[in-house]
């Protein structure tokens, strides 16, 4: 009777000889075999809910061609196999991930970012040759205990995940250099985080810190920190003592003033977005060694003269703040090549000269001084090259510069490129030529060019420009460009872009796609619109100028834009807002628009 009971099963299920039966995730058999010799197993984006059991078992069992005839060929011999070090599972759809990563022991690098982790197993702490663990980008809200037993861990990168705290554990991962928590819900550290030597970089921002803790004086090794986008309203003096200490981000906390520092290696100072009154003179005497001061979007007046020591300064960005008037001791910097000034409440210096440039706003605060002291005039070292080019080799090597401007060039000398074969350049200054395309080996500085220069030139395309992954800065002004490429949101760390005098129409498309941005310059083009329920996406933006378009309306909605603290409109078409209401600035701007809104729609969603 069940033999036919079970017949008459199979034959009700008249379907069943269609469906697909449901399968275990597989790795290609040729992956794994190339894995045993190489060590290496790389499974990106392979759409896997879970890791297959061969996977953990790949140095275990043994290999299919082993059961076959034996192979005496160089690339056969399966009994010579190597143990896995490198094991790439990122941008997949794991959950979890079993216990059975401990038949894996030899591991040296494991990497899980972007998956839907939620938990780990604690067999990950019998891992102990691990040296680079990556879980960015997963639902951690927790991390196992075992995991600090890995002494031979060097970097441990844990941003976009759901910590809300560590635990004091976290002091034995003492062979630590690098630690990334970037955007979690910490609302603090653990002491025992002092504890971290050999640390070097030190990444915390986008949390809920209030507070830092004492502890971070032990960090003599550290070279970077990063405690942007947090709730600081003051640091500890302690940073003082970060001996090694050289780039530090404090931007978008609640500062009034800043941490005394007189950490002798710093060399770039980040405290934009903050709400700054002023900058202390003896603060500013212990910044000897300082190339990048950022200090926007703050309530600064004034500039003590101290910075006029600062002999290396090479960028000062000063938008958005409160400066009435600029000192005339700032065209005496030797190296400043950058000085953003939007954004300020500027007398005694025309409009029209800001426009111009760094090197011009330079040179006329210099005719102010009536006698220059002995040596304030930069007379680089250089060599001149084929065809009269001069590069500048003192800007290349100590600067980390490349700068080729005012030369009415239709294209940048090789030997200026060559020059620089061997540095980490991190800016470029093409300003003042006659380009009329990108020039090709700026790609031979995607790795480390944050800011770059290309105004006033003919360029009618910036395609080129996508492939520079690490720009925070770049100038467009005074061009030809009439749209800006889709690729350019591969940008995804820059801050400011600079489009005054160009042809562009509309507002790029692009830049909508850009949450980084806070700084978008669109003046004296032909734009006749702005879709503000998309700008409101871009939650960084303080400074938008669309002064000298074609705007015939400015939408109320754009009032709900609160980020924006400098919004300039003058020299458009629009009848309302009045002339006289635009040109008491910003808030008056904003509470106006804010008044146009109907009840009933201020709430702006996608659709208004």
């Amino acid at each position: 009777m069940s033999r036919l009971r079970g017949a008459q099963q199979e034959t009700s299920d008249s379907l069943r000889g269609f469906r697909t039966p449901k399968s275990e995730p597989t790795v290609p058999y040729g992956l794994l075999r190339a894995a045993r010799k190489s060590g290496s197993l790389n499974l990106t984006n392979r759409n896997l809910t879970e890791v297959p059991a061969n996977v953990y078992r790949l140095n275990v069992d043994t290999p299919e061609e082993a059961r076959g005839d034996a192979s005496f060929s160089a690339s056969d011999r399966w009994w010579e196999q190597t143990d896995l070090t490198k094991l790439l599972l990122s941008s997949n759809r794991l959950s979890g991930l079993s216990e059975d990563i401990r038949l894996l022991p030899a591991l040296a690098t494991l990497d899980l970012h972007d998956n839907q982790l939620q938990t780990l197993p604690a067999a990950l702490g019998e891992l102990r040759d691990l040296q680079e663990l990556r879980l960015s980008h997963n639902q951690l809200k927790s991390l196992p205990l075992e995991l600090f037993s890995l002494k031979k861990l060097r970097s441990l990168t844990l941003q976009q995940n759901l910590l809300e705290a560590l635990p004091e554990e976290l002091r034995e991962l003492e062979g630590l250099t690098q630690l990334d928590l970037s955007d979690n819900l910490l609302t603090e550290l653990p002491s025992g985080l002092g504890r971290l030597g050999r640390l070097q970089k030190l990444q915390v921002c986008r949390n809920k810190l209030s507070l830092l803790p004492d502890s971070l004086a032990l960090l003599t090794n550290v070279k970077l920190l990063d405690f942007s986008g947090n709730r600081l309203s003051h640091v500890p003096a302690c940073l003082s003592q970060m001996a090694a200490l050289e780039q530090l981000y404090l931007r978008h906390n609640k500062l009034r003033q800043l941490p005394p520092l007189r950490a002798p290696a710093l060399k770039e100072l980040y405290v934009g977005n903050n709400q700054l009154e002023s900058v202390a003179g003896e603060q500013a005497s212990d910044w000897s060694a300082l190339s990048v001061l950022e200090l926007r979007d703050n309530k600064i007046r004034t500039l003590p003269d101290q910075l006029a020591t600062l002999a290396g300064l090479t960028r000062l960005d000063l938008a958005n703040n409160d400066i009435g008037t600029l000192p005339a001791w700032l065209g005496l910097l030797p190296d400043l090549n950058i000085l953003l000034l939007e954004g300020n409440p500027l007398r005694g210096i025309r409009r029209d000269l800001l426009t111009k440039g760094t090197k011009e706003v330079l040179r006329y605060l210099r005719g102010r001084i009536k006698e220059e002291p002995d040596g304030a005039v930069d007379t680089p070292t250089a060599m001149t090259l084929p065809g009269q080019a001069v590069v500048d080799v003192r800007n290349v090597k100590t600067l980390k510069s490349l700068t080729y401007s005012d030369r009415k060039a239709e294209s940048i000398p090789d030997e200026l490129f060559a020059a620089a074969a061997d540095v980490a350049v991190t800016s470029a200054d093409f300003s003042k030529n006659l380009l009329s395309r990108v020039p090709p080996r700026l790609a031979e500085t995607r790795a480390s060019l944050t800011d770059l220069s290309l105004a006033f030139n003919r360029l009618s395309d910036c395609q080129l420009l996508c492939s520079l992954p690490n720009l925070l800065h770049l100038d467009l002004r005074n061009n030809q460009l009439r749209d800006l490429p889709a690729e350019l949101k591969n940008l995804s760390k820059l801050h400011s872009v600079l489009l005054n005098y160009n042809k562009l129409s509309a507002f790029p498309e692009v830049l909508y796609h850009m949450p980084s941005l806070e700084s978008v310059l669109l003046g004296n083009n032909q734009v006749g619109g702005v879709d503000p329920a998309r700008l409101m996406a871009l939650s960084r933006l303080s400074t938008l100028d669309l002064s000298n378009n074609d705007l015939l309306n400015v939408p109320p909605q754009l009032g709900l834009c609160t980020s924006l603290r400098c919004l300039k409109l003058e020299g458009n078409p629009f009848r309302t807002p009045r002339a006289a209401i635009v040109a008491k600035g910003t808030d008056a701007v904003m509470e106006y628009l804010r008044s146009r809104i109907p009840a009933d729609r201020h709430t702006l969603t996608a659709s208004s």
